[in-house]
């Protein structure tokens, strides 16, 4: 399985993201589409079912596709997976295929990767059900600083993304919250991980290599690494 080094910047969600020297990216790969995870250096994968792309046809094809690839060596994590009341199927179906995912996941000892919008409840409420001992990752966090304590206190990690960093408010809501249960992405915008690196290191008064080395060992505690 590839791994980021001590010293890369670290992308934790990304789509179609393209290698850089110095930056790890993970590639999110949904169920839908035709990609697969390949050995490419510097790039890990997850593999999911986005809610969007989900329907009562295409469930158990989907499902089955997540099943096949979970044991994967190149995909470290499942997802992303959730829920969306704006957009999807109804939210039955969003709930089964996310609890049958989360599933895979534990049986394959892998993290997930969540999309959530505006089924906070529904998530919390699965989370406590399910008991997962495999941690969760809530990606583009833009919530309150309420809502990040209650993920939070569920042994869930946020990541954040450009539109939400360059906002007022993230430097008030980082700046609140435990460094060792943060990350940060791109999720496929025409953006440089590196300069929300940047943008962030100011934000939280640290410097850039020591935000660098916060999001690394938060990265092999959250995959469950025991690398140098």
């Amino acid at each position: 399985m590839n791994h980021p080094q001590s010293g890369d910047y670290i992308d934790i969600h990304t789509h179609y993201g393209k290698p850089a020297a110095g930056v790890f990216m993970i590639d999110c790969l949904m169920a839908h589409e035709e990609r697969l995870p390949a050995d490419i250096h510097g790039v890990a994968y997850t593999y999911g079912i986005h809610p969007w792309f989900l329907n009562e046809n295409n469930h158990e094809q989907l499902i089955s596709s997540v099943e096949k690839i979970a044991s994967n060596t190149d995909v470290i994590a499942i997802g992303e997976a959730g829920f969306d009341k704006l957009k999807g199927p109804s939210a039955d179906l969003q709930r089964k295929a996310f609890e049958e995912q989360v599933i895979i996941a534990e049986s394959h000892m892998k993290p997930v990767i969540i999309h959530c919008v505006k089924a906070w409840d529904e998530l919390l409420a699965i989370n406590k059900k399910l008991q997962p001992e495999m941690p969760w990752l809530v990606h583009g966090f833009r919530g309150t600083p309420e809502l990040a304590k209650q993920l939070l206190s569920r042994g869930m990690y946020l990541s954040f993304w450009v539109n939400f960093v360059i906002r007022p408010e993230s430097s008030r809501l980082l700046n609140g919250l435990p460094k060792e249960k943060i990350f940060f992405e791109t999720d496929g915008a025409d953006v440089d991980i590196r300069e929300i690196y940047k943008k962030v290191a100011n934000d939280i008064n640290i410097s850039v290599e020591e935000l660098k080395n916060i999001i690394f060992t938060n990265f092999k505690e959250f995959f469950h690494l025991k690398t140098p």
